[in-house]
């Protein structure tokens, strides 16, 4: 049986009780903190954390992606203050993204008519899980490779080091990625932000590992610029999913009230850390949410009537499912706090120390000398 978009969404807002006021709140600061660290925390989080409040996947995505671009506005504010936006590649992904958004809100309202809300909430969770494991162990992988060197600078990517030589007009710089490329790299790249963006919410997590590996953007500028695509995707989501009723403005209101003071503090803990705690950090905030996402496909799956699962499984299960959600969001934070009063620490020592008044002089003489 066909389902109409329409008709899934009428039946899909939850009720509001205090409990969950307060839940939504504290999803949001966490969502918020996460994202304004690592460019893409908030979104992966915040999705799958909406639908275990029983939240059904469509309106947690069109609620996500509305709440989403003053967030990130906010969090590009703030970024920019420490050198880690580019506004010309953002706006270029973020335009390109805009199309990918067009394309994915239709293809997860095709879902929803074949095989209604069930359907959309398994394909969800199973994307979550192909494209967090995928990534996360990708970035994974590289931070234990910058732990185990000692750098806290990095080089460019060797792929990015081989896309840089392609010589395809048109040609674009980007001043503070340090980076030069072809249009028709970062437009792909954009297009299928735009496209997972709509379909779940997400898109930093190909977003950012693209502007890194890919475009050759220094970590810390990959997340900084990923706040100017999101807005760009919000944007265009918010509109597309709005017109078809699926935007809980109640959600909205909620996640954005707690994300508004977490992306802030979020974001002033990258000017202590160094840059690999950010990949791994983010590698595994993906791990642990693609697992927890793991633990409900076999109840969508009840859900669609594929599999035949006990309540006491379902139910146990769902718990299961919140509760690795939920501690890692409480652990990232400890992470991301831990990291910030470390580094701020280490900050202020390093001010304190005197430096030799010897080295400034000869500095000085040396730069008044004239040329031989």
């Amino acid at each position: 049986m066909e389902h109409s978009a329409g008709a899934a969404a009428a039946v899909s807002f939850i009720g509001i009780e205090p409990l969950t006021v307060l839940a939504l709140l504290a999803l949001g600061f966490l969502g918020g903190m996460l994202s304004g660290f690592i460019g893409s925390g908030g979104a992966f989080v915040l999705t799958p954390g909406m639908m275990n409040l029983g939240v059904l996947g469509p309106v947690a995505v069109a609620s996500n992606m509305c709440h989403k671009f003053p967030k990130a506005l906010v969090g590009a504010w703030k970024r920019r203050k420490l050198g880690h936006v580019d506004f010309k590649l953002g706006a270029v992904i973020g335009v390109s993204a805009i199309g990918g958004v067009m394309v994915g809100v239709r293809i997860q309202e095709a879902i929803i008519r074949a095989w209604g809300s069930a359907g959309s909430n398994l394909y969800i969770s199973l994307t979550f899980v192909l494209i967090l494991f995928t990534v996360g162990f990708s970035m994974l992988r590289d931070s234990q490779k910058s732990m185990r060197s000692g750098s806290s600078e990095e080089g460019t990517p060797k792929f990015a080091q081989r896309v840089a030589k392609l010589n395809i007009p048109p040609m674009m710089y980007f001043r503070q990625a340090n980076a030069r490329v072809t249009l028709w790299v970062t437009v792909p790249a954009g297009f299928a932000t735009g496209i997972l963006a709509a379909t779940i919410a997400v898109g930093g997590f190909i977003g950012v590992p693209s502007m890194i590996y890919i475009i050759g953007a220094p970590p810390f500028v990959a997340s900084g610029t990923e706040l100017i695509v999101a807005f760009f995707m919000g944007m265009e989501g918010t509109i597309e999913w709005a017109v078809r009723g699926y935007v809980d403005l109640r959600l909205v209101v909620l996640i954005f009230a707690g994300s508004l003071i977490g992306v802030q503090v979020g974001a002033a803990g990258t000017a202590y850390v160094k840059q690999y705690m950010i990949k791994f950090v983010s590698a595994a905030i993906m791990l642990l949410a693609g697992l927890s996402r793991v633990m409900v496909i076999p109840v969508y799956l009840s859900d669609a009537g594929v599999i035949s699962l006990a309540k006491g499984t379902h139910d146990v299960l769902g718990l299961l499912s919140s509760v690795i959600l939920y501690g890692t969001l409480v652990v990232a934070a400890g992470i991301i706090t831990v990291a910030m009063i470390k580094g701020r620490r280490e900050s202020v020592r390093e001010a304190l120390i005197p430096k030799p008044e010897g080295i400034h002089l000869d500095a000085a003489r040396v730069a008044d000398t004239p040329e031989s």
